[in-house]
C-alpha cells in the first residue's frame, strides 16, 4: 500500500507525445500549436495519441474518405489544408478589423470628450466617415460602418478611458516625493456646487506631474466643513499619503481660508491629529491677489463712463450695426468695441485699450446719435482715461505672466516682486513728468503737473496694496531663495538641518557649473539624492507647490461649456469623465490595453447616458 501511495499519477504532459507526420495522410489531421486538428470537421482531438486520432477518423470520416488512396489522398490532404489556412486567415482578418473598429471607437470618443462635444455627435461623425468612404474607397465602407459610435457607446468609451487615466495618476502618485492641491469651488448650470481638486506632484526623478484629481459635487450646503469632508474623502480614496501634502492653494474665500471653520484650518487640525510635523503652507492664489490689487486703482467715474457708452452702442442692435458700419467707413484699426466682463481678469484692460484707440470715432458717432459725450473732449477726463488704460495694460501683462500650467512658484513670485519695483520706478517718473512707460498718456497733447502728481499717488497706493498682500509668499522667501539661488544664499539664513549639505553643494564646482548652464528646476535632477537628500527633498517641496488656482479656473470654463443649458442632463459621472479627458496633460488613455480587454466586442450597451 505504501508503494502505491508513493507512486505518482502519470500526467499526459509527462509522456512527451509528439505529432506524427504520417497522421496527415492516414487520418486527415494537422498540428496546430501543440494540438491535433481535424482537417475535415476542424475539431480538436484532446489527446495526442495514435489511438485517439484513429478513433476520431474512423468514427466520423472513415466511411467517406477510406476509399481514397495514393495521389488522390495526397491531393485531398493538401486541398483540406489549404481550406483550413484560408479559413484561419479569414478569421484573423475579421478579428483584426474588429479590434481596429473598437480602437477607432475609443479614439474618436476620446476626441469628442477632448473637444467638449456632445456624445450624440459620435453618430454624426460615423455618418460622415461612411459617406466619405463611399466616394473615396467604396471597398472600405463596411469597415467604417463597423465603428460603433452611438451615444451610449461614446459615453462608455469616455468613462473607461477616464478611469484608465485616473488609475495611471493614482499609480504615479504613490511615488510622489511631495504633492500639493489646488482647490476651488463653482456653481454649475443646474445650481449644483462643484469643488474641483487638482494635484501637482514631484516624483523620485523630480518630474512635475499636474493633473485633475477629482470633481466633488456638493448637493447640500457648501460650508468649509462640507468642502473639507469631501476633500478628505477624495484624498483617502486615492490613498494619497497625508505626510507628503506640502501645500494647498485656494481662491481666498472664507470657506476656504478661515483658520477655524475653513478648509485650511480644518486641514491643519487634521495634520495635528495625525501628528505630522512636516512643513505645510496655505497659499492664496497669486492671480486672485494680483486682480484684487488692480481693483485698488480708483478711477470709478472713468470706468463707469466707458461701460455706459459701450452698452449704449452694443446693447442696441441698430446702434451696433450703425457703429460697425461707421468704423468700416472710417477705416479704423479696430472694427468694434468690446464688452466689459468683471469676472474675466483681462477684460478691463482690453476694453479700455480698444475704447481709448477709438475715442474720436466714438465721440463722432455719439454726436450723430444726439447723445454728446462731453467727457471725450475734456482734457482732464482723457488724461484719466489714458492713465487707467496704461495701468491696466501693465497689470494685464503681469497677469499673463502668472497664467499657465506647471509654473514654478518662485518664478511667479519673482514676477510680482519685479512688478513692485516697476511701480516704484513709475511713481518717481510720473512725478517728474516722465511718461516713457505710459504710451496712451504720451499720445495726448499735455498732462498737467497736478494730474501727474495724482497719478503718482495712485501708483504708490497700488504699490502699498501689493506690499500688503502676498504674505503667504513672503513667509516662504527664505525657502524660495534656497531653491532658486542655492549657490548665493547665505548658509546661516537657512534651516540648520540643511546647512551642512548646502555647504557641500556650494563648494561643488561641477554642480555650480551645471547650475549656471541650465538653472532651476532642471538643475536639481543632477543633484545626487544620496549625497544631498535633504536639499533634494526641500527642492521637491517647492517644485510641487501650486502658485495659483489657474488650472481650476480653466477647468470650470470647460465644465460650463460641457454642462451647458443644452446639456444640463449630463450626469456627474459622465461630466467628471469628460473633463478628465479634456484636461489631461501628463497621461493619455492606454487605448491598446482597453481594446485588448474588449476582444471582439464592438460596442457597449451597458448604462444609459444623457448627451
Amino acid at each position: 500500500m505504501a508503494s502505491a501511495m508513493s507512486s505518482k499519477k502519470r500526467k499526459i504532459a509527462d509522456e512527451k507525445r509528439i505529432f506524427q507526420d504520417k497522421w496527415e495522410q492516414l487520418y486527415f489531421v494537422t498540428e496546430v500549436g501543440a494540438k491535433v486538428q481535424c482537417l475535415i470537421c476542424f475539431q480538436f482531438i484532446a489527446v495526442l495519441k495514435d489511438y485517439n486520432v484513429r478513433r476520431h477518423y474512423m468514427t466520423h470520416h472513415g466511411e467517406q474518405y477510406e476509399a481514397l488512396s495514393g495521389k488522390l489522398r495526397d491531393e485531398k490532404v493538401q486541398q483540406l489544408k489549404a481550406s483550413l489556412k484560408k479559413q484561419r486567415n479569414l478569421f484573423s482578418s475579421i478579428n483584426k478589423a474588429s479590434e481596429s473598429s473598437v480602437k477607432a471607437s475609443f479614439v474618436l470618443s476620446n476626441m469628442i470628450a477632448k473637444y467638449s462635444r456632445p456624445f450624440t455627435e459620435g453618430q454624426f461623425i460615423k455618418d460622415c466617415f461612411v459617406k466619405a468612404s463611399e466616394i473615396l474607397c467604396p471597398d472600405k465602407t463596411k469597415l467604417f460602418e463597423g465603428i460603433s459610435l452611438s451615444a451610449n457607446t461614446v459615453a462608455s468609451r469616455i468613462t473607461e478611458s477616464a478611469s484608465n487615466i485616473h488609475q495611471q495618476l493614482i499609480t504615479a502618485a504613490q511615488s510622489f516625493e511631495a504633492f500639493s492641491i489646488a482647490l476651488d469651488e463653482s456653481t454649475g448650470v443646474t445650481d449644483t456646487a462643484y469643488c474641483a481638486v487638482f494635484i501637482r506632484g514631484v516624483d523620485e526623478n523630480l518630474n512635475i506631474i499636474e493633473e485633475f484629481l477629482d470633481l466633488l459635487p456638493m448637493k447640500g450646503t457648501t460650508t468649509g466643513r462640507d468642502i473639507f469632508k469631501a476633500f478628505e474623502d477624495c484624498i483617502n480614496t486615492a490613498e494619497l499619503p497625508w505626510d507628503k501634502l506640502v501645500s494647498v492653494v485656494t481662491d481666498g474665500a472664507p470657506a476656504m481660508c478661515s483658520e477655524n471653520i475653513g478648509v485650511v484650518g480644518l486641514l491643519k487640525a487634521k495634520q495635528n491629529q495625525l501628528s505630522l510635523s512636516g512643513p505645510f503652507s496655505a497659499i492664496h492664489c497669486i492671480l486672485h491677489q494680483e486682480a484684487l490689487c488692480g481693483k485698488s486703482v480708483q478711477l470709478k467715474e472713468v470706468m463707469d463712463f466707458v461701460v455706459k457708452t459701450v452698452n449704449f452702442i452694443r446693447a442696441r442692435g441698430l446702434n451696433h450695426r450703425q457703429f460697425t458700419s461707421f468704423l468700416s467707413d472710417m477705416d479704423t484699426e479696430y472694427g468694434d468695441l468690446l464688452y466689459h466682463t468683471e469676472v474675466r481678469w483681462l477684460s478691463r484692460g482690453r476694453v479700455l485699450k480698444r475704447f481709448f484707440s477709438l475715442r474720436e470715432e466714438i465721440a463722432l458717432f455719439m454726436a450723430l446719435k444726439d447723445n454728446d459725450v462731453f467727457q471725450l473732449s475734456d482734457p482732464a477726463f482723457l488724461s484719466d482715461l489714458a492713465f487707467l488704460t496704461d495701468v491696466t495694460e501693465h497689470l494685464n501683462e503681469l497677469n499673463l505672466k502668472l497664467q499657465g500650467q506647471k509654473h514654478i512658484i518662485t518664478i511667479m513670485f519673482d514676477s510680482v516682486k519685479a512688478f513692485k519695483c516697476k511701480l516704484s520706478l513709475w511713481a518717481k517718473q510720473l512725478q517728474s513728468g516722465n511718461l516713457a512707460h505710459f504710451s496712451a498718456m504720451q499720445s495726448l497733447v499735455q498732462t498737467t503737473p497736478d494730474r501727474l502728481k495724482m497719478y503718482s499717488d495712485i501708483i504708490l497706493q497700488l504699490l502699498q496694496e501689493f506690499n500688503r498682500r502676498f504674505h503667504d509668499f513672503q513667509d516662504l522667501e527664505t525657502e524660495f531663495a534656497l531653491f532658486a539661488t542655492p549657490f548665493a544664499v547665505d548658509v546661516s539664513c537657512v534651516s540648520e538641518d540643511l546647512q551642512m549639505e548646502l555647504v557641500d553643494l556650494q563648494c561643488d564646482t561641477v554642480l555650480k557649473q551645471k547650475y549656471m548652464d541650465i538653472g532651476v528646476p532642471d538643475f536639481y535632477k543632477f543633484v545626487s539624492q544620496e549625497k544631498f537628500p535633504k536639499l533634494v527633498k526641500a527642492a521637491a517641496r517647492i517644485m510641487a507647490m501650486f502658485g495659483s488656482t489657474y488650472v481650476c479656473e480653466q477647468f470650470f470654463s470647460s465644465m460650463k461649456h460641457n454642462k451647458s443649458a443644452l446639456r444640463s442632463r449630463l450626469t456627474d459621472e459622465h461630466l467628471r469623465a469628460t473633463l478628465r479627458l479634456a484636461t489631461a496633460h501628463d497621461f493619455k488613455p492606454q487605448v491598446d490595453m482597453l481594446v485588448s480587454g474588449k476582444r471582439s466586442q464592438l460596442s457597449s450597451q451597458t448604462g444609459v447616458c444623457h448627451p
